[in-house]
């Protein structure tokens, strides 16, 4: 059972079966991939119920992550929890240094122009190579690059809101 009073972070989730011992392969949100084997327990949601599960083993198989959680004994068992989400308790996520943000952090905050134009809420973040943008979806949805101090002035997780250099027009 999930506590509804703490924050959590989706990191993943199941996306099929490894061999027949009850092992998983893994989705990972994370960057490196790998990084969603540091943490644990696990929370996996499925039918609007949360179960936790704490992480055995894992590694990274060629292009995917797979692991062994505990009570997942077979095949079978495991097959109930295929695309179920991962999440993890919000504090389990290392401090990150000055001017670094955890995407979960930025999505919900309103995004706010320099000259004080509220363009919406940032619904989602996507990665693109060149920089990663923001999905701003407020009378229009706006994409709006997130490249600190260029487009991105201010970022302010307490007040909620991230200031941007943008035009309404766009």
């Amino acid at each position: 059972m999930k506590d509804d009073f703490c924050l959590y972070t989706l990191v993943g989730k199941i996306s099929g079966l490894y061999g027949v011992r009850g092992w998983v392969k893994v989705y990972s949100y994370t960057d490196p991939p790998s990084n969603i084997l540091s943490y644990n327990p696990w929370y996996l949601k499925t039918n609007n119920d949360w179960q936790i599960f704490a992480l055995v083993d894992g590694h990274v198989h060629g292009k995917k992550v797979v692991a062994c959680l505990e009570g997942m004994t077979d095949r079978d068992v495991a097959a109930q929890w295929i695309n179920c989400s991962i999440e993890i308790k919000h504090d389990q996520l290392a401090p990150l240094e000055y001017g670094k943000y955890y995407w979960a952090d930025l999505i919900g905050l309103e995004a706010v122009t320099v000259t004080g134009s509220i363009l919406g809420r940032v619904v989602q973040l996507l990665e693109t190579g060149a920089n990663d943008v923001l999905v701003v979806r407020g009378e229009q949805e706006r994409y709006i690059p997130f490249l600190l101090e260029s487009t991105i002035k201010q970022i302010d997780l307490t007040k909620k809101v991230i200031i941007v250099d943008w035009d309404l027009d766009f």
